[in-house]
């Protein structure tokens, strides 16, 4: 059966994944639009937002009320509070007193034996694939088409690993920080 307007709350909840293609090519724009919108144009946040809002919308079906709203007033909604909420976590994150990005050349190229020991115990928390494109980035300084090459891969995915393993290694600091 194909998935229509009308029939795409009930493909969702059939758990027919051709309902999320079917919001992304008939609402992608919209639900772009209005998370850029609060994310500032930052692509890669954004896209990570899309993935949750789509993935907000899978789960959260069953509370579509169609008295309340349309469909796509309610799937705007979520884009709306989901890209809030993103904007809410830059802003805590950049409030911390350390991020990843903060980290100088003196710590990623520590000569003392305990400030390699720090940088290690970080890049444990990746996965290898991550660890090794963090050590080409930046530790040995590969630019990232270079490390795409060595992949295979495009530097799309180089650009995210990094931004994701940041993700990880900020969690991870935020973590210990506060324990």
């Amino acid at each position: 059966m194909k998935v229509t307007e009308d029939s795409v709350v009930q493909h969702i909840k059939n758990k027919n994944e051709r309902a999320i293609l079917f919001i992304i090519a008939q609402y992608g724009g919209l639900l772009t639009a209005i998370i850029k919108r609060h994310l500032n144009y930052q692509q890669q946040d954004c896209e990570e937002c899309m993935d949750d809002v789509l993935l907000a919308i899978w789960n959260n079906i069953h509370c579509f009320n169609p008295d309340k709203n349309t469909f796509k007033q309610w799937i705007a909604a979520i884009a709306k509070y989901k890209a809030i909420d993103y904007q809410r976590r830059q802003i805590t994150l950049q409030n911390k007193q350390f991020t990843v990005s903060e980290w100088d050349d003196a710590m990623l190229k520590a000569e003392e034996p305990s400030d390699r020991g720090r940088v290690d115990e970080l890049l444990e928390q990746l996965t290898d694939s991550e660890r090794a494109i963090f050590e080409k980035y930046y530790l040995e300084g590969t630019p990232s088409h270079e490390i795409a090459h060595a992949f295979n891969a495009k530097e799309s995915w180089v650009h995210n690993k990094l931004s994701r393993g940041r993700k990880k290694l900020k969690n991870f600091l935020l973590n210990n920080n506060e324990g």
